[in-house]
Formats: structure tokens, C-alpha cells, sequence
């Protein structure tokens, strides 16, 4: 048996050594490709003097649909009132079993919220962040309908 193997290994590693030779020999042949010819540039000297840059021109074309790419662009913006962040608010609910799951689910179609659901070993808990205080409150109320505790929070990011 273990003569077998040997010979069989030995039969594999030759059989294998001359696949990779006839493979080199033959990406590596000297044969050219039917139709080929050697890439040339040609230059065609213009017939009379640029009157205007080239940058001149594309900005005269009147073309629709199609406008050129600007490099930089200055605004200013005269804001007399302060931009304010409006508050995020999270609503988390820890889950016991799947049937609540499904049911959260559905109200959250329903509801057209998007959640993200955290799993940790045996444990889950759905997050769902929201600006909408009046719809997270009354998502609450729903849920405690399916035996369902939900908490609101005000979100705060964590750097």
C-alpha cells in the first residue's frame, strides 16, 4: 500500500511539473497575433492661429443639458437666526421571545420606522432613533398592548 501512494504521488507531481511546462511554453510563445499592428500617434499641425484659449471656448457653448464642471465655488450665506440640532430620540426595547419580535416588526411597518435590532448571546434589543417624540410615544402605547416595555431617551452621540 504505501509502496502505491509513493509511486502514485511521484506519478502526480510529474504529471503536474509537466502540465505547468507545456502551460509556460505556451503563453510564452513567439507567435504574433493575426491583424496586429504597432500603435502610432499623429500629430496634424493646426491651419491658422487660436484666437481664444480652450477654456474660453467651452464656456461660450451654449449646448443644453450639459454644463461644465466648476473648480471652486464661493458661498456666503448671511444666516441671522442659529442653527439648532433638533433632539434624536432612541426608543429601546428589550425582547424576551420571537412572537415579540414579529409583533414590534409589524407596528414598525406600520409605523414606516426603521429599527436596528442588537443581539448579545441571550439577550435582544431593538433601537429605533427617531425626531418624532408624538410617534415614538404612541408606538409605546401600542406595545404595551403585546407586553412589550419600551423606554424613550433623548440620544446623545457618543464620541
Amino acid at each position: 500500500m504505501k509502496k502505491t501512494i509513493k509511486w502514485f504521488s511521484f506519478a502526480l507531481l510529474l504529471g503536474v511539473t509537466i502540465f505547468i511546462v507545456i502551460f509556460f511554453i505556451f503563453i510564452n510563445s513567439n507567435e504574433e497575433p493575426i491583424n496586429s499592428k504597432p500603435l502610432s500617434y499623429e500629430s496634424k499641425p493646426s491651419g491658422g492661429k487660436l484666437k481664444d484659449g480652450w477654456l474660453n471656448h467651452f464656456s461660450n457653448i451654449k449646448k443644453l443639458g450639459y454644463f461644465y464642471p466648476v473648480n471652486e465655488v464661493y458661498i456666503e450665506v448671511d444666516l441671522k437666526e442659529k442653527i439648532t440640532n433638533p433632539i434624536t430620540y432612541r426608543l429601546s426595547a428589550s425582547l424576551l421571545d420571537p412572537y415579540q419580535l414579529f409583533c414590534l416588526k409589524e407596528e414598525l411597518k406600520r409605523h414606516y420606522l426603521k429599527y436596528f435590532l442588537k443581539k448579545e448571546k441571550s439577550k435582544m434589543e431593538l433601537l429605533i432613533f427617531s425626531k418624532n417624540q408624538e410617534k415614538l410615544n404612541s408606538l409605546v402605547r401600542i406595545l404595551k398592548n403585546y407586553q412589550i416595555s419600551a423606554i424613550i431617551k433623548p440620544y446623545k452621540k457618543e464620541i
